[in-house]
């Protein structure tokens, strides 16, 4: 399956089934705690959807982590955060930044 049809067009966010959990986050780079994150948050809901969001100096482009989002089996459906985006029932951006952060210092100590 060509899991980047799960990436929906920007007007979509109407048409999401009732019960449906829409979390935003960077995803700057998908790591492990991430989609282990998202599983978690798949739980007890009908559906998840994926609202990617922009960090400050991005490492990858938008499009690049929503095809990784959406190759995840938890996540349902991804938008790239702008108008017409459904708003989100959890915010992880703040956390990411602290995963980002420390995944950084751990590739720039390895490098040294």
């Amino acid at each position: 399956m060509d899991t980047r049809v799960k990436i929906a067009a920007p007007g979509a966010a109407a048409a999401l089934a009732p019960g449906t959990r829409v979390v935003s986050g960077s995803f700057d780079p998908l790591l492990r705690q991430h989609a282990d994150e998202l599983a978690e948050l798949r739980q007890g809901c009908s559906a998840l959807a994926v609202v990617v969001t922009e960090p400050a100096e991005p490492l990858l482009p938008a499009r690049a982590r929503a095809e990784l989002v959406a190759a995840l089996r938890c996540v349902d459906a991804v938008f790239l955060d702008s108008e017409g985006a459904p708003p989100a029932d959890v915010r992880l951006e703040e956390g990411h930044e602290r995963l980002r952060a420390g995944f950084l210092r751990h590739v720039r100590a390895r490098q040294s």
